[in-house]
């Protein structure tokens, strides 16, 4: 008895879903260019089931390449209504298209000058009548058996939101590229497709000397970066590393006096490299290799282009070396 009736609910739940194929009009093509012609976000909004499923659209677009946040109707109403900008377009949604809270909050909106696109399963509300553009949503029946509890409809709120996230991403051209700098603590395996280039430290971050610099100062450059590594340079080649490995094993050589010691008494010659177009495995595969946390990156004339600590690269605590 209770698989039927859960098969019975899905079936209800895809009725639903289908019935959006012939509800999709000129309007949604009219919500998807005020979007790509905003300068700013999509605020979305919604109560109760409609507010849920409103964050869960706003979290779609922003890892998808369309800026998004979601604002609650009663905290916009008591201050948080400040993070709604007059180019912000918003995204209101209501299956009954007459929910107090959300209209109060949209008679605000209006006076600011922001666009309106309403979702809703019944385009004679008040809130379609004040919309721009409306995305009708209505669902034959809920498979809630009492009728009272919002099932076929969230699911087609949620599904309409995805086609308009995903229409968005192809206009965008949001590529994979993209969605992986969007997701920096996704999968590792996702993570480690990307190329040295989109994950390496580049710029002041790079803690890096002089091969002239003074022993003091090197280990002043390695303490202020905090990467555990101080790369020594001679003009725009890497000629060496300074570690804090390093740096421990010559102190308890020499009984903690660094006194007469110079830079280059120190370092590492020749330190391994790789060059940014490989992609994040291979330096990993180096760094496993070699049982080191820091990888300086270079073209492929030798000169400096960055630098890959392992947590940046994995997420901290997520490597061990396999020895």
């Amino acid at each position: 008895m209770s698989i039927e009736q859960a098969k019975e609910v899905l079936r209800i739940e895809a009725e639903g879903i289908t019935a959006l194929l012939d509800q999709i009009d000129t309007d949604f093509e009219k919500a998807v260019t005020m979007i790509m012609e905003c300068p700013a976000r999509v605020v979305i909004t919604g109560i109760g089931k409609s507010g849920i499923i409103g964050q869960k659209i706003a979290a779609t677009m922003n890892s998808t390449g369309t800026p998004a946040l979601f604002l609650h109707p009663v905290e916009a109403m008591h201050g948080d209504l400040g993070m709604v900008d007059a180019q912000d377009v918003i995204l209101a949604i209501s299956y009954s298209g007459e929910t107090a809270e959300l209209s109060l909050l949209l008679s605000s909106l209006k006076k600011r000058g922001a666009r309106i696109i309403a979702m809703t399963g019944n385009p004679s509300s008040s809130l379609a009548l004040s919309a721009d553009a409306v995305l009708k949503v209505a669902v034959p029946r809920e498979a809630c058996p009492l009728g009272l509890a919002p099932t076929a409809s969230t699911t087609a709120a949620l599904a309409m939101g995805d086609a308009l996230a995903v229409v968005l991403l192809n206009l965008k051209k949001f590529k994979e590229s993209d969605f992986r700098r969007n997701h920096p603590a996704g999968s590792l395996g996702e993570r480690l497709k990307v190329n040295v280039a989109e994950v390496m430290l580049t710029g002041a971050a790079v803690p890096k000397v002089s091969e002239t610099t003074a022993l003091s100062e090197a280990i002043a450059e390695l303490n202020a970066k905090n990467l555990g590594a101080v790369l020594i340079m001679q003009e725009e080649k890497i000629i060496g590393i300074l570690t804090d490995g390093d740096l421990r094993r010559f102190i308890s050589q020499k009984g903690g006096n660094l006194n007469g010691l110079t830079l280059t008494d120190t370092i590492t010659a020749a330190p391994k490299t790789i060059t940014s177009d490989l992609l994040a495995a291979d330096a990993l595969s180096i760094m496993q290799r070699h049982e080191i946390t820091v990888l300086p990156v270079t073209d492929h004339s030798g000169k400096l282009a960055g630098v890959l600590h392992l947590q940046d690269l994995l997420g901290k605590g997520e490597f061990r070396f396999l020895v």
